[in-house]
């Protein structure tokens, strides 16, 4: 039994855009909606969505039974921070679902071989993120914006969602991390690695894969849609 949290609680700030970057035509349809479909397509059991609490209404109305997503079993409330909204989407899902899919809806060319990939390996390791290698050189720079060290590219990956985890396991790293008042998380494999100490398996993502969030990404990801 799997729960598939769908992160749309975006603004359009850095999309330069009045409307929220979850509901900008790509293609023919929101940017929602591609992963969306994808996830309704796929064995998970229920969605949950997490968006602004003033989009709720409309993303019921406008997204889930204008596109019939019958998977799409609550609409919630995100959070102040990225942490914040996922933690308001697994309070949100069925307790009954031992697996739990956290995915970023502006990264809509998830696909079923990593949802598959993703469960799979969850079942085994209890946690897993998919990834893929970086093709660039990496920098570490000092405050002045001077190079102070070249890691080994080979064992660097850009981290992608979904990111996957048994879900007793992300509520306990959860309550870790709020009775630490720590602030500077940017994703849950960070979470289970810093306050459980559970190493997070990666698995193959894919470069297409991408997270829209600047008008250039949208510029992308129509060039990609008109490929598939």
């Amino acid at each position: 039994m799997v729960s598939a949290i769908v992160l749309a609680a975006g603004s359009g700030s850095r999309m330069k855009s009045k409307t929220a970057k979850q509901f900008i035509q790509v293609g023919e349809y929101p940017l929602i909606y591609y992963a969306l479909k994808t996830f309704e397509a796929s064995i998970v059991d229920e969605i949950i969505v997490v968006t602004r609490k003033e989009d709720i209404e409309y993303f019921k109305k406008e997204i889930v039974e204008k596109y019939h997503f019958s998977k799409v079993r609550k609409v919630v409330a995100g959070g102040k921070e990225r942490y914040d909204s996922v933690e308001k989407g697994i309070i949100a899902a069925d307790k009954r679902n031992k697996i739990v899919m956290i995915h970023d809806g502006a990264r809509p060319f998830i696909t079923n071989k990593m949802i598959l990939d993703s469960i799979s390996e969850t079942r085994r390791c209890k946690a897993c993120t998919v990834a893929v290698p970086v093709k660039d050189t990496i920098k570490v720079v000092d405050k002045d914006g001077f190079g102070i060290s070249t890691p080994d590219r080979s064992t660097l990956y850009q981290i992608q969602t979904p990111q996957t985890f048994d879900r007793g396991i992300l509520l306990e790293a959860y309550e870790r991390l709020r009775a630490s008042g720590d602030k500077d998380i940017t994703d849950d494999t960070m979470i289970v690695e810093r306050y459980l100490d559970h190493k997070v398996k990666t698995i193959e993502g894919s470069y297409e894969n991408i997270k829209v969030t600047t008008p250039e990404d949208i510029l992308i990801a129509s060039a990609l849609l008109k490929n598939r």
